[in-house]
């Protein structure tokens, strides 16, 4: 994800920019994004929003604000990307590119070069900071922190273009920066600075007229509206290019530490203000740094590099962090060790392009030469430290009979031979540490250049550099440049299609564009269709010596025969991410040891790493073409029946995981109803790690649990299909998932029907008409509960049956047949205990209760809410407690109890923000702005109403939305302003029959009417 503030906020996925919503959203992100990887407290937060007249409501606008941002993230892939912390929160910067931390490192590499006298690279540098601005920083945002923040950087950015130009001016482009400066000192006519470097700009292109005018001008400016003369080093300025003093002349050679001053020779009193750059943090002047050595004058300078590459696209990223990274180590003089970079990736992803491109741009830094060794590293012809010294020693100049015979010796030689040398050693295609460890020289003055599919985590000191896919714009500029651009513009849908089937890997859009360069009568289209076929996928992404099947198989046949085993197994999954237990699953063997072939596949970049979580929680996956390679050697390599009985494993493992969070959510008397379908255990350790976090979990597992409901209804696993659905409700409920709910259930219910499974069918029907009930579908929730309870019935399964009565009861109660509610109640209560489901009989508990508050009973409704609580606590369904504590303050508000009713409602909050539950938050929110309406607390009323129906429209729960909008109306009404509580009042009453709820549309036209009343009174008294 990239975050762009020098200019207006900006926030782009993959190249395309978000709806960050309105100002405060902005205003918010903008503040994580200045100080991302800090946390920010909520206060700061806050006054940036609101500045220092803080709304009641301020803090928990903030937090909506957050909550926003999150899901807008989420949504895009990146659902941690704002991390909550004690008091505040904090913006995660793996994973993103900022442009201001990007604009930061580029002007210290400026001010690096700069200092050795590297004038044409700090200019680059200069100018590619500069490039990154877009407007104004920050440009639109109403907040005075950020306005502050955006002042000093367009500070900086003023003097960072001032010292640009001031190196330009050395290197004799007077008259290319002219109509630049022109404008400049337009727009900043007060700058000196600014106003001498067009005064010697115009002079060195043979305009010392103009220059002249150019001080007058300067005088003038200043004069009107400092009523100051221009400093003394202005007017030696005006002196010098009035006798044309020879020092204005442009300098032959520069070799000074620090940009030099534009002025004639005069004492340094006179000298224009110092060229600091100052960052977010203050920088302290560097010392100056040596300038580099000139090549050595023996014949042994090597430059063994191969060449570079002409279609080269994108990693600008990479190529940054590479060269600030040797920067650094070349400016400290305290470097003592070698500095290592290792750049690292998968089969096919350019590490060799990358290594050999970036190394031609580093290669003026290191004079002494460049080597260059290609060592085969995964392959069987792997190259041995022994055969590269002898390669090395005799392009340094050593004759082949001096050469020692054992490794250590050659290894003593080479470091002789590089301790007085300022040279680059690039180790391409290496294996593992043990290639390397010989081959590095012991002068900090020369760097060594690592590429590799394995992290080589125990080379000491080293700098890792990893390498992904390509971004969809860089892929289509690589395709362009290799076949070139007319068919992709002409054809963009098939361009992104092709780039998909490509899984964006350099290695393969090479293929596909070398594929198209040679077959010109080709359309992109035909090249696609051709690849669409998964199983002649890799045979199409062939040509000449280039293979994606090849470069995958090298590292495929050097690791190990349990990991290939494991590798090829993966691909049997239709879920494209998975976790650690999986591979448990799949191969029968203990956590540990599966977790030590897991790691031997991503140590060989056959298997990639997902988000940032760490041990039982992290997340893996396969890249496209991988997946692809696994899938062959899956049905090459593994018989049917192998398959099956790894498939089934994953199934029962994800089963006994997803009845254990749900267990642990909604304590062990919680029952849910499941198949006889064969569990895949693990130990409770395990178990325990795993399910720190029953809802995060669940989380994790949300794409594996979808996949696996609809590849058991494929393979004929019903068991395991529909009881997979109805479990994974735990998490769809919690979290509103109703798509999902929706989309598993459906492909369940086709799944149980055609196989005849009537247990199956009742348990999917029940579940759709929970789901339907929280879509406020009534019609349709009441005939799949009715089925439902007539299949229970049938296969003689009471404890269905009752479930299936108790939310029929639901549905009568809402309907206003109250009676009939409290029957079934009544019926089902002594089927439920005698069954052992305590949560369902607290549930129904406080059921009961809320027919008793319909009926005005409110301390009848009390007695029972308490024993649920009760029960509810002790069988530990934090849930069902939420439920209760809201219910039972809504029984203390009907007796009249507003503060107790606030108390209840606070515990209820808190409750169901532990669970992570919006939809309990949006009700308890609800609670707390009727509680304080009633006891006239107005100001807090509203803000937790706005707050309630806020959270209800984002994760559409119409019956709060629709609740919240009632009682504003009621707060309206008794602060006095009946025409904005009719406003509300009709609103609410739309929507109430928008969701077909009577008995609450009844309440409304009650208030309405007196809302009415009082409106009609207002207008006759005025």
């Amino acid at each position: 994800m990239d975050f762009h503030v020098l200019g207006p906020l900006e926030a782009l996925v993959d190249g395309q920019r978000l709806d960050i919503g309105g100002n405060r959203q902005q205003i918010v992100l903008a503040s994580l994004i200045l100080e991302a990887g800090s946390v920010i407290s909520i206060d700061r937060l806050m006054k940036a929003v609101y500045g220092e007249n803080l709304p009641s409501s301020a803090r928990v606008q903030v937090q909506i604000c957050v909550s926003a941002l999150r899901r807008l993230f989420g949504t895009h892939g990146h659902p941690k990307m704002i991390a909550t912390r004690n008091q505040g929160y904090v913006l995660v910067p793996a994973g993103t590119t900022i442009d201001v931390q990007r604009y930061e490192r580029l002007i210290l590499e400026a001010r690096a070069a700069g200092n050795v006298g590297r004038k044409e690279e700090a200019t680059t540098r200069y100018r590619e900071a500069l490039s990154l601005w877009r407007g104004l920083a920050l440009e639109g945002l109403d907040s005075e922190p950020l306005r502050m923040v955006a002042d000093r950087l367009t500070e900086r950015r003023l003097t960072v273009n001032e010292d640009c130009i001031e190196f330009e001016l050395d290197l004799g482009r007077h008259r290319e920066v002219i109509a630049e400066l022109g404008g400049l000192v337009a727009d900043h006519p007060l700058r000196e600075r600014l106003r001498g470097q067009l005064m010697l700009a115009l002079y060195r292109s043979g305009r010392q007229a103009e220059a002249l005018d150019a001080y007058r001008a300067a005088r003038a400016a200043l004069i009107d509206e400092l009523g100051l003369e221009p400093s003394e080093w202005l007017q030696r300025l005006e002196r010098s290019i009035l006798t044309a003093d020879s020092a204005l002349s442009v300098p032959e050679v520069v070799v000074a530490a620090v940009p030099p001053v534009v002025l004639p020779q005069e004492p340094a009193e006179i000298l224009p203000p110092p060229l600091i750059i100052e960052t977010l943090e203050t920088v302290e002047p560097e010392p100056a740094a040596e300038a580099a050595p000139p090549p050595r004058n023996d014949p042994a300078v090597p430059s063994m590099l191969p060449t570079d590459i002409a279609d080269f696209t994108g990693r600008s990223k990479q190529i940054d962090a590479i060269q600030v990274q040797l920067a650094m180590a070349a400016d400290d003089p305290g470097q003592l060790a070698v500095p290592i970079i290792v750049v690292a990736g998968k089969p096919g992803i350019g590490k060799t392009v990358l290594g050999v491109h970036v190394s031609h741009r580093l290669a003026p830094r290191y004079p002494d030469g460049q080597l260059f060794a290609d060592l085969h590293g995964r392959a069987s012809s792997r190259v041995s430290p022994m055969q590269i010294l002898e390669r090395f020693l005799r392009t340094l100049g050593i004759p082949g009979t001096s050469i020692p015979d054992g490794l250590e010796e050659r290894a003593e030689m080479y470091r002789g031979l590089l301790s007085n040398r300022r040279m680059l050693v690039v180790l391409d295609n290496v294996g593992s540490e043990s290639q390397v460890l010989p081959l590095l020289p012991g002068n900090p003055a020369t760097a060594v250049l690592v590429t590799t599919r394995s992290r080589l985590g125990a080379l000491p000191g080293a700098v890792h550099v990893d390498i992904d896919v390509l971004d969809p714009q860089q892929c289509v500029e690589l395709l362009s440049r290799i076949a070139g651009p007319d068919r992709f513009l002409a054809e963009p849908d098939a361009t992104t299609m092709l780039i998909d089937l490509c899984g964006r890997l350099p290695l393969a859009l090479r293929i596909a564009g070398a594929r198209l360069s040679a077959r010109p009568h080709w359309t992109v289209d035909q090249l696609v269709e051709r690849l669409e076929n998964e199983s002649r996928r890799l045979d199409e992404l062939n040509h000449g010596a280039m293979g994606i099947r090849v470069s995958i198989s090298i590292t495929y046949d050097n690791i190990s025969d349990p990991a290939r085993r494991l590798f090829r197994l993966l691909a049997v999954l239709d879920c494209t991410s998975f976790s650690v237990w999986v591979c448990a699953a799949l191969l029968d063997e203990p956590l540990p040891d599966a977790h030590d072939l897991l790691d031997q596949l991503v140590e060989a970049q056959l298997v990639e790493l997902v988000g940032t979580e760490h041990g039982p929680h992290r997340q893996y996956r396969f890249h496209d073409l991988i997946r692809v390679f696994a899938r062959e050697r899956l049905a090459a390599e593994e018989p049917l029946g192998e398959r099956n009985a790894a498939l089934h494993r994953v199934f029962g493992g994800l089963l006994f995981l997803a009845e254990e969070a749900h267990r642990r959510l909604y304590g062990q008397s919680n029952r849910q109803l499941h198949s006889p379908a064969p569990r895949w255990e693990f130990p409770p350790r395990s178990t325990d790690r795993m399910l720190v976090e029953p809802l995060a979990w669940f989380e994790r597992e949300r794409q594996l649990i979808s996949s696996s409901v609809r590849q058991a209804a494929k393979v004929g696993a019903i068991e395991f299909c529909w009881d997979l659905a109805v479990t994974a409700v735990t998490l769809f409920d919690s979290r509103v998932y109703l798509n999902d709910w929706r989309e598993t259930h459906e492909v369940a219910l086709g799944a149980v029907r055609q196989a005849g499974d009537r247990l199956g069918q009742a348990v999917v029907l029940y579940s759709l008409g929970s789901l339907n009930i929280v879509e406020k579908r009534f019609t349709d929730a009441r005939h799949r509960l009715e089925d439902a309870a007539q299949l229970f019935h049938v296969v003689g399964e009471d404890h269905g049956e009752a479930l299936a009565s108790r939310n029929l009861a639901y549905l009568e109660r809402i309907n206003g047949n109250l009676a009939e509610a409290a029957r079934r109640y009544e019926q089902i209560l002594p089927v439920l205990r005698r069954v052992g489901d305590l949560a369902a009989s607290a549930y129904v508990l406080h059921s009961m209760a809320q027919v008793e508050l319909e009926r005005e009973n409110a301390e009848g409704a009390k007695a029972m809410l308490v024993e649920a609580l009760e029960l509810s606590r002790r069988v530990g369904s934090r849930r069902i407690e939420a439920q209760a504590l809201y219910h039972l303050g809504d029984a203390h508000l009907q007796a009249g109890e507003a503060d107790r009713a606030v108390n209840v409602f606070d515990e209820a909050l808190s409750v169901v923000r532990d669970l992570g539950d919006p939809i309990g938050e949006a009700y308890a929110r609800l609670g707390l702005g009727m509680a304080y309406t009633r006891g006239g607390d107005w100001d807090k009323a509203d803000a937790a109403l706005a707050s309630a129906q806020q959270i209800a429209t984002d994760n559409g729960e119409l019956l709060v939305d629709a609740r919240a909008e009632f009682s504003k109306g009621e707060l309206a009404l008794v602060g006095g302003k009946p025409h904005a509580a009719v406003t509300h009042l009709q609103r609410a009453l739309d929507k109430f029959r928008e969701i077909n709820a009577p008995v609450l549309e009844e309440r409304v036209l009650t208030m309405l009417s007196g809302a009415y009343s009082a409106m009609s009174r207002s207008v006759s008294r005025s």
